[in-house]
């Protein structure tokens, strides 16, 4: 498969197929209980709330206290959903998640929107580029960086059946999607491969797995052959298909929307280097906060929009 079969189907809010999930998870399995930090509307989770109000607490602006309380929840058997900003998610409750959660081994879905450049006009306070990073190294915890609309909802479905504490990153924009409606197509710690090539390994996460896909088109049209591999579970990371890309391709770029220091191209470049050392290319965030902006303007001053990749691409290619 080429980048170029790789069609959108439309656009859809990635917290909108958390909200769907969530919902539909919910219609299944009694134990999940959802909590916010007054963030319901953001979070999509009307419908939730509407038919399971006794399955929602509203716990306001006491983040912290969130945390404490679905840590508690898992006692008596309960999946709890904690739902806020990625920044309120993470950096504000750090303590809460390391003691209560990830050294507890609690089964806690640390579900986290608005995460990311593309959040846009609320700004560096908000636009959380370090939550990666911070969530990954804590000893136990899954991160998955779903990639789309219908990718979203299936990850939001399948941590409940996934015994641990897990972080769940999502965005706030509008977004290509373009993966399968039924969600078959997602599995908790195995990458997506979404073109097979030759020449260049490009590993994506997140909004920024179109923004690959369509530098893979850009580049197939110059005559390089690109594999696309959207690596949405950060930790555990697909170990085995990352190092059968790279045995083949011998150079990559990793795309990610978060800071380069500690995401998913240091992953990668770990990967790599204990298995198969290869020149790799990073876009991402360069040690930086953000700003306030229109979600595309950002990333393109930030060093993240398409053009960027397919400039990477050739870069690393001239590398090997």
């Amino acid at each position: 498969m080429k980048c170029s079969d790789t069609q959108i189907l439309n656009e859809k809010e990635t917290r909108a197929g958390f909200g769907d999930g969530v919902y539909e998870i919910g219609k299944e399995n009694a134990n999940v209980v959802v909590l916010t930090a007054d963030l319901a509307g953001s979070m999509k989770i009307g419908s939730f709330i509407k038919d399971f109000p006794e399955r929602f607490i509203q716990v306001g602006i006491a983040e912290a206290n969130m945390i404490g309380i679905a840590a508690g929840m898992t006692i008596g058997g309960k999946i709890p959903y904690t739902t806020t900003f990625a920044n309120f998610s993470t950096g504000r409750v750090y303590d809460q998640i390391r003691q209560s959660v990830a050294y507890s081994g609690k089964n806690v879905k640390i579900c986290a929107s608005h995460a990311g450049l593309t959040l846009g006009e609320d700004g560096a306070t908000h636009q959380i580029l370090e939550d990666i990073g911070l969530m990954k190294m804590l000893p136990g915890m899954t991160v998955i960086v779903p990639c789309d609309y219908n990718q979203t909802k299936a990850a939001t479905k399948a941590i409940a059946s996934y015994e641990g504490p897990v972080y769940l990153r999502f965005g706030r924009p509008k977004w290509a999607n373009f993966t399968k409606e039924d969600g078959s197509d997602f599995i908790i710690g195995k990458a997506q491969q979404l073109s097979e090539g030759k020449d260049i390994s490009i590993f994506a996460c997140g909004h920024m797995v179109w923004k690959a896909i369509e530098a893979g088109k850009i580049l197939e049209e110059k005559g390089i052959s690109v594999e696309v591999i959207n690596i949405h579970t950060i930790k555990p990371i697909d170990t085995e298909a990352i190092v059968q890309s790279i045995k083949k391709t011998k150079c990559a770029v990793t795309v990610e929307e978060h800071n380069i220091i500690g995401g998913l191209g240091d992953s990668i470049a770990q990967v790599a280097a204990t298995h198969f050392p290869i020149p790799i290319e990073y876009i991402g965030t360069k040690d930086t906060f953000g700003e306030s902006g229109k979600p595309l303007e950002l990333l393109k001053k930030y060093g993240l929009d398409t053009p960027f990749i397919v400039a990477a691409a050739e870069k690393v290619i001239g590398r090997k």
